[in-house]
């Protein structure tokens, strides 16, 4: 919801009464000396003048409000006087109005460092803000030196990050009157960087603001649709509400639970979230109306959810116990859905009073600063700022030429969804949704990750490829003198679900030798071409090399050995463009030459009309592939596969018949694809490959087996509908992991 900024007390001639606004501040957070705290604002106050009139066509707002407005927002917070300080005096040196100089001369180096680092921090919205597309990483290594300094400087204290969650709280409550490009392009930054940075540090009021706000500029009709309806039920909720505190009140009382009972707003973001998540309409929420309760000890509310649940009739699976299972920020609280009064949903939350103060305060509610001097820092403190802490670890891996790898990784890192496993020894990891076995062996340290060769996940033997879920235990099997796989860096196959993981791989390829590359790259290529019945031999990579931005072949070659360049790529582009011979095609009296072309089939026919068409039945083109056209005698034009052995044995004998053909821009329809496996018979072969498919949504048509009893192996000919190369090759990649499968390869039709 939003806050409503509270009033400055003025004096009789209407300038701002510091002492009763000091009188305030320290009412709501221990100062050490006010004294100090109020020159910072007659010095904040000075130069606001002083700029004025040496700029007499200054439009900017006040330096010194903005301060004094900044300074309310961490009192709530319960910050130091040094935070207060430093909050009054930023904006001054931000426009210029002071120097940090000055800033360290009058009020000491302390608070001239917490300015400067929040100075820094403005450098995250070069990488971030989607408004900046040029301005991005234009200097690589200056961006790089601004973005370490920034993170130094959030580890180093946290307050700096906390002084730039007041201002970014300040700017967006006074983006009203602001032009709408400005309000969408600070709404963004807000809601992309500066809410889940609150969200992480727990700080519960910040967070749910800085929300409202962004979504009120980003998706203004959205928010003014939800606000109608919150507004259009105000007066029956509010009545509906007090019925029900009431009930719980006496409740409470006659078990001797001394608790603390009252309505609670629900936020308009979060319902429309809700709404959108589970596709809900506005009267299926169960939380519209909610009340909390605040008790003094954990055991009360537990005491207190047995007698709401005597009250009324609890909805299943509306049940979260936050105080057993805390979320990963911190969050403690009891949350329940009933059958109130009238047959209407209502949500209750329980908690204590520590717990509120940190649901609402996050990190700030877990250490305190003495005269300037940091004091201890309980458990909750370090674990957010361990989290800032890793970021700047990620940079290190990367080297100082990825700078959008750094750029995705801070994304990345304030959002919510995170993954939390255990070790064999029972610590907690934090890891990214989608996270692997190998990108947790990487988190652990870079020699496991490169020496990984399998994984226990709850005692059982998992594939490299599982995708993590928060509680599993994960155990990484290692193997003495094992290095990294080129595989783990095709992202079709799975292996790895974090950029850390993939840039540490990426690293330790790029320390090899070029030969190596070279040779490892054309293994690898060679391979997926295989896969598909593509060859090498027959394509010039030079003609692609400007697309990788390479000079050479060999430079493709090593890129994809380094695991620089995707295989993919470089497969997709030669399926699309082999080349082809220059024949002079004179077969006058089989077709008449026309600007038409025929869209009867998926295959275009330059220059001819009302010519038959159809796929040869020895090769089986796919779409995607190259492809040639063969003049028939009897059925029009047959489309094979450029390496078709087939038509090269027929443009040999009869090279006039070989024309020109291509692929339709726009195929809806699947084709037929014929696929040999060969393995080692095993039970559950056939299910295992069978399971692939259907999970790639492909129809199969048929299917041939064949077990060789004296050696034990299988083939298996299976044909499937495909949409294009592109998925074969990825089905095929995918077969290949199977236990027990040799190869798996795209034949023509027997």
């Amino acid at each position: 919801m939003v806050k409503v900024r509270e009033d400055y007390p003025v004096t009789e001639d209407g300038q701002i009464d510091l002492s009763c606004w000091i009188e305030r501040i320290n009412s709501r957070t221990e100062l050490q000396n006010p004294e100090v705290l109020r020159q910072a604002c007659l010095f904040a106050k000075e130069a606001d003048e002083i700029y004025e009139r040496e700029h007499l066509w200054n439009t900017r707002t006040s330096s010194y409000l903005t301060g004094l407005a900044m300074a309310d927002i961490l009192a709530d917070l319960k910050l130091d006087q040094d935070s207060l300080i430093a909050a009054v005096l930023y904006r001054a040196v931000r426009e210029e109005k002071t120097t940090l100089e000055r800033i360290t001369n009058v009020f000491g180096r302390d608070i001239a460092h917490l300015i400067d680092g929040v100075l820094r921090m403005a450098t995250i919205n070069q990488i971030i803000n989607p408004n900046h597309h040029n301005q991005k990483f234009s200097q690589s290594q200056n961006q790089l030196d601004n973005i370490r300094k920034m993170l130094v400087s959030m580890i180093d204290d946290v307050r700096i990050a906390l002084i730039k969650l007041a201002e970014r709280t300040f700017a967006i409550r006074e983006l009203k009157d602001a032009s709408p490009e400005r309000q969408k392009r600070v709404a963004r930054e807000i809601f992309d960087v500066y809410a889940p940075l609150a969200h992480r540090l727990g700080i519960g009021h910040i967070k749910w603001e800085l929300e409202d706000l962004s979504f009120r500029y980003l998706e203004p009709d959205a928010y003014k649709h939800v606000a109608n309806l919150l507004d259009e039920k105000r007066l029956q909720r509010d009545s509906y509400i007090q019925e029900v505190t009431k009930a719980l009140r006496e409740k409470l009382s006659q078990a001797d639970i001394q608790a603390e009972v009252s309505g609670r707003a629900k936020h308009i973001y979060s319902i429309w979230r809700k709404m959108q998540r589970k596709h809900l309409g506005f009267h299926e929420l169960y939380d519209i109306r909610a009340v909390r309760i605040l008790v003094t000890e954990v055991r009360d509310c537990y005491a207190a959810l047995g007698i709401v649940h005597s009250l009324w009739k609890h909805i299943p699976k509306e049940f979260d116990d936050y105080i057993a299972t805390p979320k990963e920020n911190g969050y403690r609280s009891l949350h329940t859905a009933v059958i109130g009064p009238e047959g209407k949903a209502l949500e209750v939350q329980i908690r204590t009073d520590n717990m509120h103060e940190e649901a609402e305060l996050g990190v700030c509610a877990h250490w305190v600063y003495k005269e300037g001097i940091k004091g201890n820092k309980d458990a909750g403190y370090e674990s957010k700022i361990a989290w800032l802490r890793q970021v700047l670890e990620w940079q290190e891996d990367m080297g100082e030429t990825q700078m959008d790898e750094l750029a995705e990784q801070l994304n990345q890192a304030i959002r919510y969804e995170r993954v939390y496993v255990f070790t064999k020894d029972g610590h907690v990891i934090d890891l990214q949704a989608g996270a692997t076995p190998l990108d947790f062996a990487y988190s652990i340290h870079t020699q496991i990750g490169h020496a990984c060769r399998g994984a226990k996940v709850n005692g059982r033997i998992v594939p490299l490829t599982y995708q993590l879920q928060t509680s599993d235990q994960v155990e990484i099997l290692t193997q003495k003198g094992a290095t990294p796989s080129r595989d783990w860096l095709q992202a079709n196959l799975g292996y790895l679900g974090t950029t850390r993981a993939q840039s540490k791989v990426k690293q330790w390829f790029k320390l090899q030798d070029r030969e190596i590359h070279i040779h490892a790259g054309r293994e690898v290529l060679e391979k997926e071409l295989s896969r598909l019945s593509l060859h090498l031999k027959n394509t010039n990579l030079q003609e692609y090399a400007a697309r990788f931005n390479v000079k050479t072949a060999e430079d493709i070659l090593a890129g994809i050995g380094a695991g620089d360049i995707r295989p993919a790529h470089v497969v997709n582009l030669i399926a699309d463009k082999l080349p082809s011979t220059n024949l002079e095609v004179n077969v006058q009296d089989v077709v008449r030459r026309s600007r038409q072309r025929h869209n009867t089939s998926e295959v275009i026919v330059e220059g001819m009309d009302n010519i038959m068409v159809h796929l040869a039945g020895c090769c089986h083109p796919v779409a995607g592939e190259a492809i040639m056209g063969y003049i028939t005698h009897n059925r029009g034009v047959s489309v094979h596969a450029r390496h078709c052995v087939e038509l090269l044995r027929l443009e040999a004998d009869e090279p006039e018949r070989v024309i020109d053909v291509q692929w339709q821009h726009v195929v809806s329809s699947v084709q037929s694809v014929n696929v040999l496996i060969k393995a080692w018979d095993r039970t559950g072969l056939l299910r295992d490959v069978s399971a692939v498919l259907a999970n790639e949504h492909v129809n199969v048509t048929g299917v041939n087996t064949h077990s060789n009893k004296q050696d034990g192996t299988a083939l298996m000919q299976i044909t499937v509908e495909v949409s294009g190369v592109e998925q074969l090759g990825r089905i095929l990649a995918k077969i290949e992991q199977q236990p027990n499968v040799v190869t798996a390869r795209r034949v023509g039709a027997s």
